[in-house]
């Protein structure tokens, strides 16, 4: 299977933008570690989300659900961040479900307390900020690649961005990542290997 990665809660939060350790503990205190199973549900398309997740250990899917099928938008590793961008800015229900593909330690934090840190720590306000920026240009990419590479170009993306994690990926998800059926994800694994 491989070995198990666990990123502290300082990593998660360092990975965005460098915070002093005062402001990472004003984070730590209003952070809840949780122990999840695989097959949780962290965040459901359609809901206002208030919380926000850092993925500590184990890997997560986000995918939009329609009445026939699912379709996978994206994975998160360890370091990564679990969050419904329309919530967090909008404080609407968002477009997509995430869910553990294994047994995970995540780092939930409200948005309402997050957001109090906001308004009394400059640091945390840019940390949050640079966060969110983050997270747009990611679905940025994903958008881009889904728009101007090939089914093959995004594979080869999928193995370098998650070299440990793609033999733990059902085949299905990743053939709904990438918009081809498995018969055809068998081709592109076959010409890649």
């Amino acid at each position: 299977m491989g070995e198990k990665i666990v990123i502290s809660l300082a990593d998660c939060f360092q990975g965005y933008h460098f915070l002093n350790p005062d402001s990472i503990d004003r984070l730590a205190q209003i952070s809840q570690k949780l122990v999840c199973k695989r097959n949780s549900i962290l965040i459901r398309q359609d809901k206002i989300q208030k919380d926000i997740y850092f993925l500590a250990s184990g890997l997560a899917r986000v995918y939009y659900e329609t009445a026939d099928r699912q379709i996978t938008l994206d994975f998160v590793s360890p370091g990564g961040t679990l969050i419904s961008m329309n919530s967090y800015v909008h404080d609407t229900p968002g477009y997509e479900n995430i869910d553990l593909l294994e047994d995970s330690i995540v780092y939930q934090i409200d948005q309402k307390q997050l957001f109090a840190l906001y308004e009394s720590d400059i640091a945390i306000a840019n940390w949050g900020r640079k966060m969110a920026e983050l997270e747009f240009i990611k679905a940025e990419q994903r958008t881009m690649s889904k728009l101007f590479n090939t089914a093959q170009e995004r594979y080869a993306e999928l193995l370098e961005k998650y070299p440990q994690y793609i033999q733990r990926i059902k085949l299905g998800y990743i053939a709904s990542y990438l918009g081809v059926s498995q018969v055809t994800l068998s081709r592109i694994r076959a010409n890649i290997l």
